[in-house]
């Protein structure tokens, strides 16, 4: 299967199984997102450490993946960049606009540690 579906509690991980994520793929990848994203999924996750290589058209998906559930106060993050897939995102920029991390593991506890955030009262 190219893309992998995993739930970790209220946290759900797409992960992409394509050495070369390109146009030919985006569209499915697009549907599949938008779906997550209908169904009220807040924090995704998108795994990419099995991608050597990504296009523009799938960076577009991203994009508009993670304006979209910004647009309903959820998050996407990404996670695990190949040498080729890190700097695609260095040369466009776009690792200003995502949060990455290196492993699935401390992209979940990003997701604990904004928790714990919204969960402490603030002091005046």
């Amino acid at each position: 299967m190219d893309f992998e579906r995993e739930i970790n509690g209220d946290i759900l991980i797409e992960s992409v199984n394509l050495s070369r994520a390109t146009m030919k793929e985006a569209e499915e990848f697009k549907s599949i997102l938008e779906d997550d994203i209908a169904k009220g999924w807040k924090k995704v996750i998108v795994d990419l450490s099995g991608c050597e290589f990504i296009d523009s058209t799938f960076l577009g998906v991203l994009v508009i993946s993670l304006k979209r559930i910004t647009a309903k106060a959820g998050d996407l993050k990404l996670v695990g960049f190949q040498p080729a897939v890190k700097s695609m995102f260095e040369l466009t920029r776009m690792y200003r606009v995502f949060e990455s991390y290196p492993t699935r593991e401390k992209a979940l506890a990003s997701y604990q540690k904004s928790k714990e955030k919204e969960a402490k009262p603030a002091h005046h």
